[in-house]
């Protein structure tokens, strides 16, 4: 097989690839979603005191409970989640992300992303796609970081907490997805 044929084809499965794992196969009920992304954000503020110290403070919290990803050469993810607002759903979203480069592999996560001022929420709330990188600072909490972070010390407009990887894949980050209201 030539080298162009064998490009070719490996474009085509990742294409296909990405298509599948960028659109849900079935999304989750209204309820399911909320029951998952509730248990997902407890477990979270449970283990991490950073996680519980924002908690307390931030404006409102969206929750992806599950997101997968998937790739070879080019890659894609998708998933759906929960804003919470004083410990009420006030909206749901999707993240869709997609990229292009030496990948392979798949997996699934979460994350959570604490908003700690109206000008985050706003920013979420009124743009038509919030893209993660783009507007309001987001910081991605690692486990140094976790342990360091308290209410006094928070000055950025949203902190994210990545948590439940599964899979074998390199290079998880936010940076670059996209999230989109979505009617429940």
């Amino acid at each position: 097989m030539h080298i162009p044929a064998i490009r070719s084809l490996f474009m085509a499965l990742a294409v296909v690839l990405s298509a599948a794992i960028s659109a849900p196969a079935a999304a989750d009920s209204k309820a399911d979603l909320e029951r998952t992304s509730r248990a997902a954000l407890n477990k979270l503020v449970a283990k991490v005191p950073a996680a519980k110290a924002l908690n307390g403070t931030a404006v409102a919290v969206l929750v992806f409970p599950s997101i997968t990803k998937a790739g070879f050469v080019v890659g894609g993810q998708y998933g759906e989640g929960v804003l919470w607002r004083g410990g009420k759903a006030v909206g749901y979203y999707s993240t869709t992300g997609a990229s292009y480069g030496l990948q392979a592999g798949a997996q699934k996560y979460g994350y959570a992303m604490f908003l700690m001022n109206e000008n985050a929420l706003n920013a979420l709330t009124t743009a038509e796609g919030f893209e993660v990188g783009i507007g309001p600072s987001v910081v991605l909490v690692d486990e140094g970081m976790a342990k360091s972070v308290t209410t006094t010390t928070a000055q950025n407009d949203i902190y994210a907490f990545i948590f439940g990887q599964t899979g074998l894949m390199a290079g998880v980050g936010i940076q670059g997805n996209k999230i989109t209201r979505i009617n429940k």
